[in-house]
């Protein structure tokens, strides 16, 4: 699969508070999300987002620093994934921990880190590699 660029930035509206993700490109995206709540590890999904469009993932201030983030190109394949595996599945899910997740009936798919440095409202942004501006794939 072709490895994605991201780009991530905080938000300086003081008024909304939430994890948003915006998709820069010019095809529709699914988003799956993982992050640590006091009961332990959680991975979401579905978002589906239409080409330059946002939406917000998480509503109030983020509790956490570091957010984990697997995106699909529906129209032209591909992914933006990163090194931490979390559990996911093919239809809308809510899913507790992230070990064993064969075993559980999961997937598993390679999620990248987004640090927000303790923001309390951040937005990320998917962009195709080699837009001007982006930085080079990894």
């Amino acid at each position: 699969m072709t490895a994605w660029v991201l780009t991530s930035l905080a938000l300086a509206t003081p008024a909304l508070a939430d994890l948003r993700m915006c998709n820069l490109t010019t095809s529709r995206v699914g988003i799956a999300i993982g992050y640590r709540d006091p009961q332990g590890w959680v991975t979401e999904g579905w978002w589906n987002l239409n080409p330059r469009g946002c939406e917000t993932l998480l509503k109030g201030q983020l509790a956490a620093r570091f957010y984990y983030v697997y995106a699909v190109d529906y129209d032209r394949g591909g992914e933006w994934s990163g090194r931490s595996f979390m559990c996911t599945r093919e239809r809308e899910f809510t899913i507790r921990g992230v070990e064993d997740c064969f075993a559980r009936g999961f997937d598993r798919n390679g999620f990248f880190e987004v640090d927000t440095g303790e923001q309390k409202s951040w937005t990320i942004q998917l962009s195709d590699p080699g837009r001007p501006g982006a930085p080079p794939p990894r």
